[in-house]
C-alpha cells in the first residue's frame, strides 16, 4: 500500500500543516499526533515520513523513487520504527537503544532521520525523560513523530518541546461516501457505520469490511430489544462474543449507544428519516413510550461510563452488572 497522503479521508489542516512546513523548509524535530485508535495517526506519520524522503523533493511522496518504494514496504533505513517488548509498557532501554543510541548515526542515504514512535503514551516517566534528552538536543536531520491516543498524559516538559497535533473528527458525509463509493457499501450499512465510527474514518471502514456485520448488528439488536428479560450472565456472555468478531467490547458498547440515541432522538421528534436503525422503528417506538427523557440520558451516560472503566480494567463482571442493572431500571 502506497504510504501517501490520499488514500487518507479527512485531516486535510494537517496534511496542509506537513506540506507548508517542507516547503517553507520549517520541519520540526519533533511532532506529537494525537488522536483515536484507528484514526489515522499511522497513515498521516507514514505520509509524512516519506515525503520527507522523497527523492523528488516534493511536498508529498511521488511514490515511484528508490526511498519511496522502500518507505512502501517499511524497509527505507532511515525511517525507524520505534518497537517494545512489554505489551502495555515503552521502557527507557526500547528509547535507549532504539533512539538515543541509534539517532548519533547519520543518515543512511537521506536527508532526515525520522523516527516513528507508535503507542507513545506507553513511555513510563523514566522513557520520557531519556527522550527528553534527545529532543532537547536533537541532531539537525532528526524528526520524531510521536503517536498517541492521550497526549495529556506525556510530561510537560516533553509537551513544550513537541508540535502537537490533534486528529479532529472527519465529517460524516465524508466517511460516508468513501465507503459506498470507494468500498461499495449498501447505504443502510454505511449509516450504521459512520453513526458507529463517530467521526473516526478508521473504525468504520473496520465496521465495514466485517465479514460479520450483520452477526454483530443482530447481536446487539436482540440484546437491546430484550434488556428487561436477560440476566447478567447472558448479557456478560453476549458482550464477550463480540471479541470474535475482532472488535473492541467498546466498540460494541459504542452500538448499545447509537441504539439509545435513536430512542432519544425519536422520542423527541417522531422523525423516522433520522433514525440510524430505521428498520427497527417498532421496536425503537415501543421502548420510547416506555421510558423517560432522563432514563435515556442515565443510560447513555452508564455506557460512557462502562467505556471508561473498560479502559481503567475495573472488573468486568461487576462493571456489567451495574451497567445492566440501569439499563433495566430506566
Amino acid at each position: 500500500m502506497t504510504k501517501d497522503f490520499s488514500g487518507i479521508i479527512g485531516h486535510e489542516r494537517i496534511i496542509e500543516y506537513f506540506g507548508n512546513a517542507i516547503t517553507m523548509d520549517k520541519v520540526s524535530h519533533a511532532y506529537i499526533l494525537n488522536g483515536p485508535d484507528k484514526s489515522g495517526k499511522m497513515m498521516l506519520a507514514e505520509a509524512f515520513a516519506a515525503a520527507l524522503q522523497c527523492e523528488e523533493g516534493g511536498t508529498a511522496p511521488c511514490g515511484a523513487c528508490r526511498s519511496c518504494r522502500q518507505a512502501d514496504g517499511r524497509n527505507q533505513p532511515d525511517i525507524i520504527y520505534v518497537t517494545h517488548e512489554k505489551p502495555n509498557t515503552l521502557g527507557v532501554d526500547d528509547i535507549r537503544t532504539q533512539v538515543n543510541d541509534d539517532i548519533a548515526l547519520k543518515p543512511y542515504s537521506s536527508r532526515h532521520k525520522v523516527y516513528i514512535i507508535d503507542e507513545a503514551e506507553k513511555m513510563n516517566v523514566q522513557a520520557q525523560n531519556a527522550l527528553l534528552k534527545t529532543i532537547e538536543e536533537p541532531p539537525p536531520y532528526a524528526v520524531l513523530l510521536l503517536l498517541t491516543d492521550n497526549a495529556d498524559g506525556f510530561l510537560p516538559t516533553i509537551l513544550s518541546r513537541c508540535v502537537r497535533l490533534d486528529l479532529k473528527a472527519v465529517a460524516d458525509g465524508k466517511i460516508r461516501r468513501f465507503l459506498m463509493e470507494q468500498k461499495q457499501i449498501p447505504s443502510y450499512q454505511a449509516d450504521i457505520c459512520v453513526a458507529f465510527a463517530q467521526g473516526n474514518a478508521g473504525k468504520a471502514i473496520q465496521l465495514s469490511a466485517s465479514e460479520d456485520f450483520n452477526e454483530i448488528k443482530a447481536l446487539a439488536l436482540q440484546l437491546l430489544k430484550r434488556i428487561k428479560d436477560i440476566d447478567l450472565y447472558e448479557m456478560t456472555q453476549a458482550v464477550k462474543q463480540i471479541t470474535e468478531y475482532k472488535l473492541e467490547i467498546n466498540d460494541f458498547f459504542d452500538l448499545m449507544m447509537i441504539w439509545y440515541r435513536d430512542v432519544l432522538l425519536y422520542k423527541a421528534t417522531a422523525d423516522v428519516n433520522r433514525l440510524v436503525f430505521q428498520e427497527e422503528i417498532y421496536s425503537i417506538k415501543k421502548v420510547a413510550s416506555h421510558s423517560s427523557y432522563g432514563g435515556i440520558e442515565e443510560i447513555l451516560k452508564a455506557l460512557d461510563t462502562a467505556k471508561r472503566r473498560m479502559r481503567a480494567n475495573v472488573n468486568f463482571e461487576l462493571l456489567m452488572d451495574l451497567l445492566l442493572m440501569t439499563m433495566k431500571e430506566n
